[in-house]
């Protein structure tokens, strides 16, 4: 193993384009993973590609189409509206059931090849959006799995686990990336990259983060 190398699961979004230029500050060698599950807007992972050669970082991409197949959510079902605001009680239908699970186990056996044991992902539980797999006991729990599965002591780092956009824009910022981040990641729902649609729940918790961030900024206090 390597101990100086790390993979990122890179979606091309806010979260995960900051966590890259963050695993460039903290590791030697970084790898970038995308993944192709059936999402609508598969345009992410070319938006990716983009900001991974300007990070000078490896990529690659996975086609995992079957995560989409599996269960009916409205980021993988054409027909299904998405839900503009969390349900009282459950998940929203954003919630592509699984996805981190596969994402980070099949990272993980992509890294264990390449003989990194470093696993970098942007899942946060201060803004986790009601998904389960977000959260640092799922992570955690995860970590300790693959670990058992794969003889590997795998470490997972979340940077964003405990910022909220605010901070998570501030860390941006502070690596040099906030314009890249704001004008060239993709976390829109609907599809638009930058600043996106301006109207859906990823939009607006983006929005917001970087409205407070900027005026936190303006005033010295970030």
């Amino acid at each position: 193993m390597n101990h100086n190398d790390a993979l990122v699961v890179f979606s091309g979004g806010q979260d995960s384009t900051t966590c890259l230029f963050w695993a460039k500050r903290e590791f030697q060698k970084v790898y970038a993973l995308s993944f192709l599950y059936g999402q609508k807007h598969a345009q992410e992972v070319e938006l990716a590609r983009a900001i991974a050669q300007k990070a000078d970082v490896e990529f690659d991409v996975m086609d995992v189409s079957f995560i989409g197949k599996l269960g009916h959510n409205s980021l993988t079902d054409q027909n299904m509206l998405m839900d503009n605001e969390k349900p009282e009680n459950g998940v929203p239908n954003t919630f592509v059931p699984g996805r981190n699970l596969f994402f980070l186990s099949i990272a993980a056996v992509y890294a264990r090849e390449r003989g990194i044991n470093h696993l970098v992902t942007g899942v946060s539980q201060t803004d986790f959006s009601g998904y389960p797999d977000c959260r640092d006991a799922f992570i955690k729990s995860l970590n300790v799995t693959l670990n058992l599965a794969m003889e590997t002591q795998f470490v997972i780092h979340t940077p964003l686990m405990w910022v909220d956009k605010a901070q998570t824009w501030a860390l941006a910022d502070k690596l040099g990336v906030l314009e890249l981040v704001r004008n060239e990641t993709m976390t829109c729902y609907n599809g638009i990259p930058g600043d996106g649609c301006g109207h859906c729940p990823a939009c607006k918790l983006r929005r917001e983060g970087l409205e407070k961030y900027l005026q936190t900024r303006q005033n010295g206090k970030l």
